[in-house]
């Protein structure tokens, strides 16, 4: 069973994801995770963002593996340090590079292969699994997005500037040439905006279970 969620930034995809595993007793993979990840070794080791050829040759170094929900980088755990403002404002531009999410997306497909596990990512319902068993998009009025993201992770932005970027985000993320973030056609729409996280998961878990 492969159980899709898609959505912008903020919405509440992870979280979701994370506790709806556990309720079905499925593995969790955070396919965003993984491409912060791999956008940390580049900006760890001085690499030009912007040198695509640079940044497709430093792919063979980087291994990445999950261990309880958290994201190992070359064997060191990285969960908590994927999150900064420098990597957030970096991942668009590294995403959006072809041969990164082909790298990616082979990985994951191969982690997916004959388990019941739930992927939430911007394009798992439309190119990593366009036959999941069940597809949802996850979405949420801006600022009650900013609000979360706010209210998560310290930081020295303002929330209008955190709203700020991430409309500038869903706008890249939306345009990109390569995988754009876009609602399958057949996936059920889940907006976020006015409930809890345990009603959200009531709700995803009804449509699975009947």
């Amino acid at each position: 069973m492969i159980i899709a969620l898609d959505g912008p930034s903020g919405a509440g995809k992870s979280t979701i994801a994370k506790l709806l595993a556990s309720k079905l007793n499925y593995e969790y993979l955070d396919t965003g995770a993984m491409y912060r990840a791999v956008t940390k070794y580049i900006l760890d080791n001085k690499i030009d963002i912007y040198d695509k050829n640079l940044l497709i040759s430093s792919l063979k170094n980087i291994r990445l593996d999950f261990n309880k929900s958290h994201i190992y980088l070359n064997g060191v755990d990285v969960e908590n340090t994927i999150r900064s403002e420098t990597i957030t404002k970096e991942v668009s531009e590294v995403s959006s590079i072809k041969e990164i999410r082909e790298f990616l997306v082979e990985m994951q497909r191969n982690i997916a292969k004959n388990k019941s596990i739930i992927l939430d990512g911007r394009d798992i319902g439309t190119v990593v699994f366009p036959n999941a068993d069940y597809k949802f998009f996850i979405v949420a009025d801006v600022k009650i997005r900013a609000k979360r993201r706010f209210d998560q992770y310290k930081s020295d932005q303002t929330l209008e500037q955190i709203e700020a970027s991430i409309l500038k985000r869903d706008q890249y993320d939306s345009n990109r040439k390569i995988s754009p973030l876009k609602k399958a056609k057949d996936a059920i729409i889940i907006d976020t905006s006015n409930l809890t996280i345990d009603e959200t998961i009531e709700k995803i878990y009804n449509y699975i279970r009947g």
